[in-house]
C-alpha cells in the first residue's frame, strides 16, 4: 500500500494508516471511543466531511481502503468483515466464497451469487468483474492498486480492454464463474479480489471512461444520485441492492452527502459544537492535533472521539545504498541514536502514537511482537557511538529528505536532534509536498535518510513486508526507500507470499520481520494513531483494530 506517506491517502479515495476503541474512553486517553453498536436505523442523511476538492468513485483507479467510500458504490468479490473486538477477516461479496485455490495456489476460482444486479436492473455476471479488471491495466485508468497488475499471468504487456483485447488469465466460462491463472502461487488472493479493481463494470455503460467514476454503475447501497465538484456529492439508495446478498454493509441511511473542500479545523470545530447538520456527521480525515486537547477536555465532545489504538507504522528509512550506510553498524548506531520519545511529541505525544520496534503492525493476524535493539524512549547514545566507532564511521554527515509541510518538517527536527547527540550531522532538505514522493521512491535515490509512514492495503503481513524490503520494489515508484537488497529476504517473501495456510504464512511473514531489522536498514519510530470526530447522532462508528478508520459500511444515524 504506496501512500502513506501523508495521511491524506486514507480517508476516502487513497489511503494511509491506525487502531481500536471503547465507549467511554478513560481519564488517561489511553482508549479510543466511537459509537456504541447499536441496531441499524434505516433513514436520515448522513453527512461526510472531506477536505478533498474532488471525490471519484471510479474503481480502477482507486486506492481506497474496502470499508472506506467506494465499498458504499461497489462490491468486490469479496470484502472485509470488520467489526469492534475482532480480528479482521475476508468474507465473500458477490462471491459465494473468499475462493478456491488449486494448482498449488496459482489458480483461484469464484462462484456468483445468485439475485445479483447494478442500480441499472442489469445482473451482474463473470463477465462485467472480468472486464472491470481489464480496465485498471488502461493508461488512462491508471493509479489504483496493482498487485494483480504483477500475479495474472500475462498481464506484463496488457494494456486494457479499449482496443478490443482481453487478457487470457482472467477466464469467465459461464456467467457465474470466474477464474484467475496466476504466474505463482499467491495465498493471499482472497484479500486481493477485496481490492477497487474488481468492482464489476458493465461495459456497453463505459462510453466515456475518464468520466465514468463521477456517476458509475452501483452495485453496492448506494449510487451518486448528483456530483458538484468542489462542493458536494451526494449518494442515494440503489434500490437494486439487497441485505439477502450482502450481510457486510448495513446500509442505514437514505442519503450520504460528501461536504467537499472542508478545511480539518473548522469542520472539527462544527462537530465539537454538535448542532445542526453536524450531529448527524463525522469528518473523514484526522482530527487535526490543534482540536485534540480542545476535544479531550470537553465531556461531550470526548465522548464522541474515536481515537484508535496503535497501528501504522512511522519509520525512518536509511538508503543501504549510500557510502558508509552500507555497513549494518552504522546502519544500527543510527538505530540507538534515534530519539523516538521526540518524534512520539512532534506528532502529539502519546496521542499520536506509541512507540514501534517490529515492522508488522498491531492489527494484523500473526505479528508477534520482540525488540531487537532494547534503549530508553529516548534512545541509547553509548551503544550508538560504540558501533559508530568500531564501524570507522565517525563525523558522518547526512542528508535527510522530507516534504515541507511544517509537520513533517518537525518530525524530520526530531530526528535531527537525536543524531546530533551521537556525532551525527544531519542537514534536512524540506521538498514541495508533491515532489516528495516521486524523490523518495525515484531510480536516483538522491538521499541518506527520509521519514515514511506505512499503512498495509489489506490486513495480512504481506502488506507489511513485501512493498517496503523486496529488492523488486526499489525505485520506479516503488516504496523500498532503504533501497533494501537481501536474497535471503527475498526468498522468505517469495515463500510467504505462495502460501496457502494463513497460520503458516503468518509465521514465515514474522521470521521475515526479524531478518529484516537485523539488518536495520529502517528504525520503527512509532505505531501511529488516528482520531475521527462524530455528531451525537452518528452510531455503529468504530476505529477498533486494523485497518483503524471509520468502517464506512455499518455508519449509521441513531434511532
Amino acid at each position: 500500500m504506496k501512500r502513506a506517506i501523508t495521511p491524506a491517502v486514507v480517508a476516502l479515495s487513497t489511503a494511509l494508516a491506525i487502531s481500536a476503541c471503547n465507549a467511554n474512553p478513560s481519564s488517561d486517553d489511553s482508549s479510543s471511543a466511537g459509537s456504541k453498536p447499536e441496531a441499524t436505523a434505516k433513514g436520515g442523511t448522513l453527512t461526510i466531511y472531506n477536505s478533498s476538492s474532488e471525490l471519484s468513485f471510479e474503481p480502477a483507479k482507486s486506492q481506497s481502503l474496502a470499508i472506506t467510500s467506494l465499498g458504499l458504490v461497489h462490491r468486490r468479490l469479496t470484502t472485509w468483515d470488520i467489526k469492534p473486538g475482532q480480528q479482521p477477516k475476508v468474507v465473500p461479496d458477490l462471491a459465494t466464497t473468499t475462493g478456491t485455490p488449486s494448482d498449488g495456489g496459482k489458480t483461484w476460482t469464484f462462484t456468483l451469487k445468485d439475485g445479483l444486479k447494478f442500480s441499472n436492473g442489469q445482473p451482474i455476471t463473470s463477465a462485467d468483474i472480468k472486464y472491470g479488471i481489464e480496465r485498471s491495466f488502461a493508461p488512462e485508468l491508471s493509479g489504483g492498486l496493482g498487485y494483480h497488475k504483477a500475479l495474472l499471468t500475462g498481464a506484463a504487456s496488457y494494456k486494457g480492454p479499449y482496443k478490443g483485447q482481453q487478457l487470457p488469465s482472467i477466464a469467465t466460462p459461464n456467467a457465474k464463474t470466474i477464474v484467475f491463472h496466476l504466474n505463482v502461487p499467491y495465498g493471499d488472493w482472497p484479500w486481493i479480489a477485496s481490492m477497487g479493481a474488481f468492482s464489476p463494470v458493465p461495459k456497453a455503460a463505459d462510453t466515456t471512461p475518464a468520466s465514468y467514476g463521477n456517476k458509475p454503475v452501483a452495485s453496492g447501497p448506494y449510487e451518486v444520485e448528483n456530483y458538484k465538484q468542489g462542493t458536494s456529492l451526494t449518494l442515494k439508495r440503489n434500490p437494486q441492492w439487497s441485505t439477502k446478498t450482502d450481510s457486510v454493509r448495513l446500509g442505514g441511511p437514505d442519503k450520504i452527502v460528501y461536504k467537499l473542500s472542508q478545511d480539518e479545523s473548522v469542520a472539527a470545530q462544527s462537530l465539537i459544537a454538535d448542532s445542526g447538520e453536524a450531529r448527524t456527521a463525522f469528518g473523514s480525515g484526522f482530527v487535526p492535533p490543534a482540536q485534540l486537547k480542545q476535544i479531550t477536555s470537553n465531556p461531550s465532545a470526548k465522548s464522541r472521539l474515536a481515537l484508535s489504538n496503535p497501528g501504522a507504522l512511522a519509520y525512518l528509512a536509511i538508503n543501504t545504498k549510500h557510502g558508509k550506510l552500507a555497513d549494518k553498524r552504522v546502519r544500527q548506531a543510527i538505530t540507538y541514536a534515534v530519539d523516538k520519545k521526540a518524534f512520539q511529541l512532534a506528532v502529539g505525544g502519546a496521542q499520536g502514537g506509541a512507540p514501534a520496534t517490529t515492522l508488522i503492525t498491531p492489527g494484523i493476524p500473526g505479528r508477534q511482537a520482540y525488540d531487537l535493539y532494547p534503549a530508553p524512549e529516548t534512545g541509547d547514545v553509548t551503544k550508538a557511538k560504540g558501533l559508530l566507532k568500531s564501524a570507522g564511521a565517525t563525523n558522518l554527515n547526512l542528508k535527510l529528505i522530507t516534504s515541507n509541510k511544517p509537520s513533517d518538517v518537525a518530525k524530520a527536527e526530531a530526528i535531527q536532534q537525536g543524531l546530533k547527540r551521537a556525532g551525527i550531522t544531519v542537514t534536512i532538505k524540506p521538498l514541495e509536498e508533491e515532489n516528495t514522493a516521486d524523490a523518495q521512491t525515484d531510480d536516483k535515490g538522491d538521499y541518506d535518510l527520509t521519514v515514511g509512514s506505512w499503512q498495509p492495503d489489506f490486513p495480512s503481513a504481506n502488506g507489511n513486508i513485501q512493498p517496503l524490503f523486496d529488492s523488486s520494489q526499489i525505485g520506479g515508484g516503488n516504496y523500498n526507500l532503504s533501497r533494501y537488497s537481501n536474497p535471503a529476504v527475498d526468498a522468505l517473501i517469495k515463500q510467504a507470499t505462495g502460501e496457502i495456510d494463513p497460520a503458516k504464512a503468518g509465521a514465515i511473514w514474522a521470521k521475515a520481520d526479524k531478518l529484516i531489522l537485523q539488518d536495520a536498514p529502517v528504525v520503527p519510530l512509532i505505531y501511529t494513531r488516528n482520531a475521527f470526530l462524530r455528531g451525537s447522532g452518528v452510531s455503529n462508528f468504530d476505529v477498533s483494530g486494523f485497518p483503524n478508520y471509520p468502517n464506512y459500511l455499518r455508519v449509521s444515524l441513531t434511532k
